[in-house]
């Protein structure tokens, strides 16, 4: 990595909850919508920056579906995955467990197996990254169609899919729908996790831990609504893929002074931090451990702690999670004296 760029941006990382599709570099985006003939509202991609601009958690959703228009082939979610891959490889990110939502294209006709097929593929285009999926079955589609994917996404295990999640309007199809879902990914040997306490408050993170029996909660923002749930989690160290940019972009916090992250942290529960959308909200994972400085008094070293939290929290194989550990912590970068 050149000897110009931040510390923030040479430290190893870590990657637990992104999204693929909100992954997607603008300027890839912008050649998308070019090949399935424009829209007219954006005459320059310079727009198309200003439309992932988000009023609350319903719009960046109702933006999240007009997006998914531009992606109707095969081709397109190879090309999107290579892409995403490079972006992240730039990013020194070293490891990467990434959502992708093939319920999201059933209407163009994609079926889930040719899909991951073709993410895969693009993905295998750039060595330097490990990119591991895991197969958001997305709460909006409803539990029959979610068991449904469960089984497809189970027939294409080889192509690296290792976990399920939900993600989606979470305020509306709440997490026990999905018990019998969730019942069935752990008899498969996948892992679990999903979006809980972003736009539902703590009893929605209380459904993912009883009903669904999740390995990890995505976000957990709203965890602080419950003094007992926060107990839970510091004993259970029951990690939370936090996302503090991803919050304020969709109005779940109105400043990143008031997000919990670094509560959460300082009480001792199992905090990781992550981009979730970093192309949609303009950020980065360097960003965000920046913001943990700024906004909430981390040190060097707690950073180091958070980016080894996600490798303890990763679905990685014990003998590789412990080659990750090894490798992320003893980096010459966490020695480097401040400026």
């Amino acid at each position: 990595m050149p000897a110009h760029t931040s510390w923030f941006e040479r430290v190893p990382k870590v990657e637990l909850h992104v999204h693929l599709e909100g992954a997607i570099p603008l300027e890839t985006t912008w050649d998308l919508v070019q090949k399935y003939g424009g829209d007219p509202s954006l005459p320059n991609i310079e727009a198309l920056r200003r439309r992932f601009v988000f009023r609350d958690f319903p719009h960046f959703i109702d933006t999240w579906i007009w997006r998914n228009q531009f992606l109707r082939e095969y081709e397109d979610f190879a090309v999107l995955a290579e892409a995403v891959a490079r972006d992240l490889a730039s990013q020194n990110i070293r490891y990467v467990e990434a959502f992708f939502s093939p319920a999201d294209y059933f209407q163009h006709g994609l079926q889930t197996q040719d899909l991951l097929t073709a993410v895969r593929s693009g993905l295998n285009r750039v060595p330097d990254i490990v990119v591991a999926l895991v197969a958001d079955l997305v709460r909006d589609t409803g539990p029959e169609r979610a068991m449904v994917t469960l089984r497809e996404v189970n027939e294409v295990r080889s192509h690296g899919v290792i976990g399920i999640g939900i993600g989606g309007s979470e305020q509306t199809f709440p997490p026990e729908s999905f018990e019998e879902v969730y019942r069935e990914a752990r008899r498969l040997g996948l892992h679990t996790s999903a979006h809980a306490g972003e736009a539902a408050g703590a009893a929605s993170i209380w459904g993912a831990i009883r009903a669904l029996k999740v390995e990890r909660i995505g976000h957990g923002t709203r965890a602080e609504e419950d003094p007992e749930l926060l107990d839970y989690l510091v004993e259970t160290q029951l990690p939370l893929e936090m996302c503090p940019l991803s919050n304020l972009r969709t109005g779940v916090v109105r400043s990143l002074d008031e997000h919990p992250v670094g509560l959460y942290y300082r009480r001792g529960l199992m905090v990781t931090v992550n981009s979730d959308d970093p192309k949609l909200f303009g950020s980065s994972l360097a960003e965000e451990y920046r913001l943990l400085m700024e906004h909430h008094s981390f040190s060097r070293a707690d950073v180091r702690a958070v980016v080894l939290n996600a490798v303890r929290a990763s679905w990685l194989p014990g003998d590789r999670k412990q080659e990750l550990l090894q490798s992320i912590g003893s980096d010459p970068v966490w020695g480097e004296p401040s400026a």
